[in-house]
């Protein structure tokens, strides 16, 4: 009784893995190989992109900063 038991399990190993856990492995390491890239091109990004420009100001906003602080405005 106790070998053919202990046979039976052995069966079971060698007929191979459950599918759902192939698939559950497939799709897991497609998230961590994306997730894991994301990140290295991050890191490299940083490294070599200059730092990111502000936006222009508009010369009306440059006019009306210069008004509150009271300084001439040239060409005015």
């Amino acid at each position: 009784m106790d070998s053919d038991s202990q046979n039976a399990s052995k069966d079971v190993e060698i007929k191979g893995i459950n599918p759902g856990l192939i698939v559950l492995l497939v799709v897991g390491g497609l998230l961590i190989t994306f997730l894991v890239g994301n990140y290295v091109l991050y890191m490299y990004a940083q490294k070599t992109l200059p730092p990111r420009k502000k936006k222009p100001v508009s010369k009306k906003k440059l006019k009306r900063e210069k008004l509150k602080q009271g300084v001439a405005v040239p060409g005015e």
